[in-house]
Protein backbone atom coordinates (compact mmCIF):
# COMPACT_ATOMS: atom_id res chain seq x y z
CA UNK A 1 0.00 0.00 0.00
CA UNK A 2 0.81 3.91 -0.32
CA UNK A 3 1.62 5.64 2.72
CA UNK A 4 3.00 9.36 1.48
CA UNK A 5 5.58 8.97 -1.24
CA UNK A 6 6.28 5.61 -0.03
CA UNK A 7 5.37 1.78 -1.16
CA UNK A 8 5.10 -0.42 1.92
CA UNK A 9 5.00 -4.56 1.51
CA UNK A 10 2.89 -6.39 4.12
CA UNK A 11 2.18 -9.99 4.39
CA UNK A 12 -0.41 -10.56 6.84
CA UNK A 13 0.10 -13.23 9.10
CA UNK A 14 -3.05 -13.64 10.62
CA UNK A 15 -6.55 -11.92 10.99
CA UNK A 16 -7.71 -10.63 14.07
CA UNK A 17 -10.95 -11.43 15.64
CA UNK A 18 -11.24 -7.67 18.02
CA UNK A 19 -9.68 -4.64 17.54
CA UNK A 20 -6.95 -4.24 19.94
CA UNK A 21 -4.02 -2.38 20.82
CA UNK A 22 -1.44 -1.70 18.18
CA UNK A 23 1.47 -4.10 19.64
CA UNK A 24 -1.19 -7.10 19.03
CA UNK A 25 -1.68 -5.74 15.57
CA UNK A 26 2.01 -5.62 14.91
CA UNK A 27 2.14 -9.34 15.50
CA UNK A 28 -0.59 -9.97 12.59
CA UNK A 29 1.71 -9.38 9.93
CA UNK A 30 5.30 -8.83 8.71
CA UNK A 31 6.64 -5.94 7.21
CA UNK A 32 8.53 -7.19 4.01
CA UNK A 33 9.40 -3.59 3.20
CA UNK A 34 13.13 -2.24 2.61
CA UNK A 35 14.47 0.09 4.95
CA UNK A 36 14.32 3.68 3.98
CA UNK A 37 17.43 5.42 2.77
CA UNK A 38 19.69 7.79 4.57
CA UNK A 39 19.10 10.40 1.91
CA UNK A 40 15.08 9.74 1.71
CA UNK A 41 14.62 10.17 5.93
CA UNK A 42 13.03 13.24 6.63
CA UNK A 43 15.65 16.00 8.17
CA UNK A 44 14.29 18.29 10.96
CA UNK A 45 12.97 21.46 10.58
CA UNK A 46 15.21 22.77 13.34
CA UNK A 47 17.65 20.30 15.22
CA UNK A 48 18.40 22.87 17.75
CA UNK A 49 14.67 22.00 19.25
CA UNK A 50 14.58 18.35 18.20
CA UNK A 51 13.62 16.65 21.39
CA UNK A 52 12.61 19.25 23.82
CA UNK A 53 9.36 20.27 22.84
CA UNK A 54 7.56 23.69 22.64
CA UNK A 55 10.39 26.76 22.64
CA UNK A 56 10.63 28.78 25.77
CA UNK A 57 9.67 32.40 25.33
CA UNK A 58 13.40 33.39 24.90
CA UNK A 59 14.14 30.72 22.13
CA UNK A 60 11.05 32.08 20.43
CA UNK A 61 12.27 35.46 20.11
CA UNK A 62 15.94 34.57 19.03
CA UNK A 63 13.72 32.64 16.20
CA UNK A 64 11.43 35.85 15.40
CA UNK A 65 14.90 38.08 15.25
CA UNK A 66 16.76 35.49 13.23
CA UNK A 67 13.54 34.94 10.55
CA UNK A 68 13.27 39.04 10.58
CA UNK A 69 16.71 39.50 9.63
CA UNK A 70 16.45 36.66 6.77
CA UNK A 71 13.55 38.42 5.15
CA UNK A 72 15.24 41.69 5.26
Amino acid sequence: FELGENVRVIQIDAIGHRRGPAPEAQTLYTDLSPPPLRSEKKMSENPSFEGKGRPSKRDRRVLDLSRARHLE
